[in-house]
């Protein structure tokens, strides 16, 4: 695997608000945030670009709403906040994709002279998932280091039910498979960027 030199790791949504397991319910991967801090500490000290994109949900309920504690970066995100030697952006949003977040996230990409993304954040069917399809039709180089991601167990339709690990194994098979990103762990990322 190669990483560019100047491929932009993109963080998305690693706010307070996802530990309200009340809210939520069960999720998956309990290594995630381990290795979400691994990619932003080697993003950082090789010099690459960092996006961080926070969302601010509509709903008056949510845990990630504007003015609720649950809307701020988890502490281990915040504090890495403006350490690197590389570009940093803030992105916020109030929908699924980085891409319809503000300030508007294909600009900066392209005027830095990015061509590569590697994601990681939560949720991995949601936020995550729709950057990196979007990111694909974009013509962009998207990563998605799998195991630096995690969602919830979620309700759909017909009483219809999928756990959280069966729900991030649909959207890493949908993504690798479409031809959207390549999906791969933590340690194939940083050992390549590295």
């Amino acid at each position: 695997m190669e990483i560019a030199k100047n491929a932009a790791l993109v963080v998305v949504d690693v706010q307070k608000g996802f530990d309200e397991t009340g809210f939520w319910g069960p999720r998956n991967n309990p290594g995630a945030d381990g290795n979400i801090a691994a990619l932003i500490d080697t993003w950082q000290a090789t010099g690459r670009p960092v996006v961080f994109v926070r969302h601010d949900s509509v709903e008056p309920r949510s845990p990630l709403r504007p003015g609720h504690e649950g809307n701020g970066f988890k502490d281990y995100v915040e504090q890495r906040r403006g350490k690197g030697a590389g570009h940093e952006l803030l992105v916020t949003k109030s929908v699924n994709s980085a891409f319809y977040g503000t300030p508007d996230l294909d600009a900066w990409l392209r005027a830095e002279g990015v061509s590569q993304i590697v994601l990681t954040g939560i949720q991995t069917n949601l936020c995550v998932e729709t950057t990196a399809r979007m990111g694909g039709n974009l013509g962009y180089d998207v990563v998605v280091a799998y195991d630096a991601t995690h969602t919830f167990d979620l309700s759909g339709p017909f009483g219809w039910r999928g756990s959280a690990d069966e729900l991030g194994r649909a959207s890493a098979v949908s993504l690798h498979g479409d031809g959207f990103a390549r999906v791969v762990l933590t340690k194939e990322v940083v050992d390549a960027a590295g």
